[in-house]
């Protein structure tokens, strides 16, 4: 089969390697039919690794993924060939202490598409995956939508851990498809103002538009005196997607006493800081962010039944063999890009 295939920093090749084949009775052979290009690719794409994971070229790519069932195993009980589904790139072993508290998204033994160390990614014609990963849509979602519910998810997980009892003020550093969906499942969930950030003037303008109530760049402003002077008492929710430095030190001075601080970007450096005394003064309680735990259906029904409109993150689609375009626009932020998404 093809498959797209890192094979150096920045070079990407479609090669021919041996078609999965079922193994196991639970198993799912799946076509693909939409890959998303997520900014975690992206790390891998620019430098090979994120923090101790460490890319072996070539080296197969991709997470976020729709496809259609090809063949299944002798002990699947649910899923049809046929059927639409979309993919939870994450396997867990379900018999550590972390899957047995309940915690698989930490499942010491986890295996996740595209990882180093763990398992190859979907940017290939056909996957295998245990049939529990593979969540049935048919009609009720396009593909795009199922492989877009996919960082969705994560988006509703993390809006779940930030919002509470008063937490109806918050702000999103980072407007990206993380930020977005962030923003889409907070507002759900009830937050009632929303500060965004970004340095990019485009995604600003599409957060204004789908649910932000005030957006800021802070290449242009000082976002910390701003939202300081609407909010003088701080906000009640950070959710910090962007990864970076500046961002984790702009959460703590607008938080209020008593504030929550959602780490959800993935830092490219393995070490940051903080500045404990706003942390320690404030008593601000910090929250990581594991991609997502349990909230997949949830994600996928909150979109069937249009409680939410995810489509507006899509800015970009590709053919399988101009995937590699797609890697350098979402790379340098060219074009408005906020999605882009892989088509077979």
């Amino acid at each position: 089969m093809k498959a797209l295939a890192l094979t150096g920093l920045k070079k990407l090749e479609i090669i021919e390697v041996p078609t999965p084949k079922i193994a196991s009775d639970t198993d799912v052979l799946l076509k693909l039919s939409v890959v998303g290009v997520c900014g975690s690719d992206v790390h891998y794409y620019e430098t090979g690794k994120i923090g101790s994971q460490v890319v072996k070229y070539p080296y197969l790519i991709g997470h976020e993924c729709s496809a259609i069932v090809e063949q299944v195993g002798k002990g699947v009980k649910n899923v049809k060939i046929g059927d639409r589904v979309a993919v939870e790139p994450a396997v867990s072993c379900h018999q550590c202490d972390q899957c047995k508290m309940g915690r698989e998204n930490t499942c010491r033994k986890l295996k996740f598409l595209g990882t180093p160390g763990q398992g190859d990614g979907c940017l290939c014609e056909y996957i295998v995956m245990p049939e529990e990963n593979c969540f049935i849509v048919n009609d009720k979602l396009t593909q795009i939508q199922a492989a877009l519910s996919e960082p969705f998810t994560i988006g509703v997980y993390s809006a779940k851990q930030g919002i509470g009892d008063n937490c109806e003020k918050i702000a999103i550093l980072g407007s990206g498809p993380i930020g977005l969906s962030c923003m889409t499942a907070a507002k759900f969930l009830g937050a009632k103002k929303v500060y965004m950030t970004d340095k990019i003037i485009s995604r600003l303008g599409v957060a204004k538009s789908h649910g932000a109530n005030w957006i800021g760049n802070p290449d242009e402003i000082d976002i910390v005196k701003e939202i300081t002077r609407i909010e003088p008492l701080g906000v009640d929710v950070v959710y910090e997607c962007a990864g970076q430095q500046s961002t984790i030190d702009q959460a703590l001075e607008i938080l209020r006493p008593g504030g929550k601080l959602v780490l959800v970007g993935i830092p490219r450096q393995s070490t940051m800081s903080f500045c404990i005394d706003y942390a320690r003064r404030k008593e601000i309680t910090i929250v990581n962010i594991r991609r997502q735990n349990r909230t997949t259906h949830e994600a996928i029904e909150l979109i069937a039944d249009k409680k939410v409109n995810i489509d507006f993150m899509v800015t970009h689609k590709f053919a399988f063999k101009d995937a590699a375009q797609a890697f350098e626009l979402v790379a340098g932020y060219k074009d408005g890009v906020i999605k882009a998404m892989i088509e077979f």
